[in-house]
C-alpha cells in the first residue's frame, strides 16, 4: 500500500457577514395576504434563531425584515425585533379570519434554504390553525415561473452596495422588483430625498424610517443575513473577505497570487 501523502494542501474556511438573505414574499397587493393581521400573523411564526441555527449552521446573521444589515452603517438599532410568539400570530391569525383555510406557499432550492424555512413555517402554523401547503418547486425556471406571481413565494437577494440600491430595487412602489407590490408615497418620498442629503446625520435618520416602514408595513419576511463562505489554500496571498460576495467579490483572480 501506499503511504498518505503528508504534503496535503493547507486548507482555510473564511466566512464574511454579509447583506445576502432569502425572504418570505407575502404580497400585498392581493388577497388573501394583502390582509395586514394576516402578515403580522406570519412574522410571528418565524423562528429566526431555529433558522439561523439548523439551516445555516450559525453562519447568519438574525434579521429584522428589513434588507439592511446590522453592521452596515445606516443600520436602525432602534426598531424593535419581531420574534416568534405563537400567542400573538393566533390572535392576529384570527382577526385576519384566515384560520383554517388551507394556503399554498412556493419553496424551490433557487432560494436558499427556503424549502427548509417553509416547513418550518408550516410547522409553527399548524400550532396556531394556519394551513399552509408547501409546494416545492424546481430550481429551473423558478424565477420566471413563480417569484412573486403567487401570494406567498420566497424570494432571494443578493448584498448590494449601498442602501439606496437595495430599497429601489425591491421596495420602490414602482420598481420592477417591488417584490411585495406594497406602495408607499411616504417611502418613496425619502428614498428621492436621501439620495441628494448631504448631511449624513440626517440621511441616516432617513434610511432608518424607511427601514421602520418596510419592517411595520411591508410583506417582506427577512429572518437572517446570510454569511459568505469560502474555502482556500492557505498558500494564497492577497485573499481577503468581501462582504458584496464570494471569493473578494468574485473578483479574487485580479488580487490573489500563489505564495507557496
Amino acid at each position: 500500500m501506499r503511504a498518505k501523502s503528508s504534503l496535503a494542501a493547507p486548507n482555510s474556511i473564511a466566512t464574511t457577514p454579509s447583506a445576502l438573505y432569502s425572504n418570505l414574499i407575502a404580497r400585498m397587493d392581493r388577497l388573501p395576504t394583502s390582509n395586514p393581521d394576516f402578515v403580522m400573523a406570519i412574522k410571528h411564526l418565524v423562528d429566526r434563531p431555529l433558522i439561523k441555527r439548523a439551516l445555516f449552521r450559525n453562519y447568519a446573521t438574525i434579521a429584522n425584515d428589513h434588507p439592511i444589515p446590522p453592521f452596515h452603517p445606516y443600520f436602525n438599532p432602534n426598531i424593535p425585533h419581531t420574534t416568534l410568539d405563537l400567542d400573538r400570530a393566533k390572535w392576529h391569525l384570527a382577526r385576519s379570519g384566515l384560520k383554517g383555510v388551507r394556503l399554498p406557499v412556493y419553496a424551490s432550492p433557487a432560494a436558499e434554504g427556503a424549502v427548509d424555512m417553509a416547513s418550518i413555517l408550516q410547522e409553527y402554523g399548524a400550532r396556531v390553525g394556519l394551513d399552509l401547503a408547501v409546494n416545492r418547486v424546481p430550481a429551473d425556471g423558478y424565477w420566471s415561473t413563480h417569484w412573486m406571481r403567487h401570494p406567498l413565494t420566497f424570494g432571494s437577494t443578493n448584498p448590494r452596495p449601498t442602501a439606496d440600491l437595495a430599497f429601489s430595487l425591491f421596495y420602490k412602489s414602482d420598481a420592477a422588483w417591488n417584490e411585495t407590490g406594497r406602495k408607499n408615497p411616504r417611502f418613496d418620498q425619502l428614498l428621492l430625498a436621501a439620495r441628494g442629503e448631504t448631511d449624513e446625520t440626517r440621511r441616516k435618520a432617513m434610511y432608518g424610517e424607511m427601514q421602520s416602514l418596510v419592517h411595520g408595513q411591508c410583506g417582506s419576511i427577512i429572518p437572517v443575513f446570510i454569511n459568505l463562505i469560502d474555502g482556500h489554500d492557505r498558500r494564497i496571498g492577497g485573499y481577503k473577505p468581501h462582504p458584496m460576495g464570494g471569493l473578494m467579490g468574485y473578483q479574487f483572480a485580479e488580487h490573489v497570487w500563489w505564495d507557496a
